[in-house]
């Protein structure tokens, strides 16, 4: 049988199998300023909202179950979540082949974590702590040596870990674990530190943690919606789904959201109303003057000025 010579032919590759070109995951260019992905114009958009109504609402009921059992459980809450995000972004640069070569070098990212958990959390709560075992001399004298020995103990622990990293060093693999031992403490640095805070606002009050909370979901939840109702215009191309009118309407009703939620949790003491020890009972207190509500005459912020000015007007307007 002849061959036709002059059909194209596909290049050969060694296992004689045809090479393809892998898809770009990319969204074309064309389809970014076009409407087919947006959220208005979804034809599944309703059966998504509905899931995500009622995500929302179990989500919602868990998050007031923690908020009913107080400070501490909050706490807690927040120390899982701190632990899961540590996980997720130390195994974001992760090599197997690497880690295989290196045993018990994972070991050491956690091993600087709960350090600086050991740290920041021991400097947050000491004062509590030691509200809460005052009635007893054995544990009272076991918390005033961790409170006067923490900066002490926490400098040895960032040693060892150190000398810990210094020992594992292999040749062929420095540029590796030097870039793990940057990521690690970028982690500890931008994401543990500043997660860390929301503890202090906890035992300043729930309110503190609460109210920043929920503007965060209420900004969430109202873009969604706006966008989900009357989204047109594409706001960035990093999400295309995201438009101006959710944007713009997400943050007008965080806005609003932030003045009657204010309102409405500094009324129950139990949110407003720091926490001096680490007891599971609910808290009262004198409310602080910033709880307080008080009442201006508006009247009385317009200078006496303003008021000559309009009375001249008066008068020219009567006898011009």
């Amino acid at each position: 049988m002849h061959k036709d010579h002059n059909s194209p032919r596909s290049p050969s590759t060694p296992n004689g199998r045809i090479r393809q070109r892998r898809k770009s995951n990319e969204i074309p260019a064309a389809d970014l300023n076009g409407s087919q992905f947006l959220l208005v114009d979804d034809r599944n958009k309703y059966r998504s909202f509905w899931v995500r109504a009622y995500s929302s609402l179990w989500m919602l009921a868990v998050v007031a179950l923690i908020l009913y059992l107080g400070h501490l459980f909050i706490w807690a809450t927040v120390v899982i979540i701190q632990i899961i995000m540590a996980s997720e972004l130390f195994n974001l640069l992760r090599r197997a082949h690497e880690d295989k070569r290196l045993p018990g070098f994972r070991l050491l990212n956690w091993h600087f974590f709960f350090t600086a958990m050991f740290f920041v959390y021991g400097t947050i709560i000491k004062k509590q702590l030691v509200n809460t075992v005052t009635s007893d001399a054995f544990f009272y004298r076991v918390v005033s040596g961790f409170i006067k020995y923490q900066m002490v103990i926490c400098y040895f622990l960032y040693i060892a870990g150190f000398v810990w990293f210094i020992l594992t060093l292999k040749a062929k693999m420095y540029k590796y674990q030097f870039g793990q031992f940057a990521w690690t403490h970028m982690i500890l640095i931008v994401v543990f530190a500043q997660s860390s805070f929301f503890v202090v606002n906890l035992f300043e009050g729930i309110f503190w943690f609460l109210l920043p909370a929920s503007l965060i979901a209420i900004n969430d939840v109202a873009a969604y919606v706006f966008g989900f109702f009357f989204g047109r215009t594409p706001l960035i191309k990093l999400s295309p789904k995201k438009t101006w009118e959710g944007f713009i309407g997400g943050s007008i009703a965080t806005i609003l959201s932030a003045f009657v939620l204010a309102n409405a949790l500094s009324r129950f003491q139990w949110l407003t109303c720091p926490r001096k020890d680490l007891s599971t009972g609910w808290v009262q207190c004198d409310p602080g003057p910033l709880f307080k509500p008080e009442y201006y005459s508006l009247f009385s912020w317009v200078p006496n000025w303003v008021g000559y000015i309009l009375y001249l007007q008066s008068e020219l307007v009567l006898f011009p």
